[in-house]
């Protein structure tokens, strides 16, 4: 049986270098709208690109700590797990990423 990252396309988002701190960067594929981030810390998060409160355009967002908030209406929602902080609800889907010869890649399940 294969695992998860078994099962992934790895698509080629951008540079590690030209991503910039705190600031959302949208990666189109297939139909599905990313919003990928490189957190203070250097880490990378990716997660879907629209808040389920109103559709709003996460990679628009402010950052701070390990948290986006919706453009819309403040939704504020974790980068790691892509849970909407109570008393909101609701949560969006989390991506894997790698670094592979200085280029960012996100894993889509096949």
């Amino acid at each position: 049986m294969k695992t998860q990252e078994e099962q992934m396309i790895w698509v080629e988002a951008v540079s590690y270098e030209d991503l910039s701190v705190n600031t959302g960067k949208t990666i189109r594929y297939q139909g599905e709208e990313v919003a990928l981030f490189k957190m203070n810390s250097g880490k990378l998060t990716a997660i879907q690109n629209r808040c389920p409160h109103k559709a709003g355009v996460l990679a628009e967002g402010i950052v701070c700590d390990e948290h986006v908030f919706c453009p819309m209406h403040d939704r504020k929602i974790h980068l790691s797990t892509g849970l909407v902080q109570a008393p909101d609800t609701g949560c969006v889907r989390t991506y894997s990423t790698k670094i592979h010869n200085g280029l960012i890649f996100i894993g889509f399940l096949v």
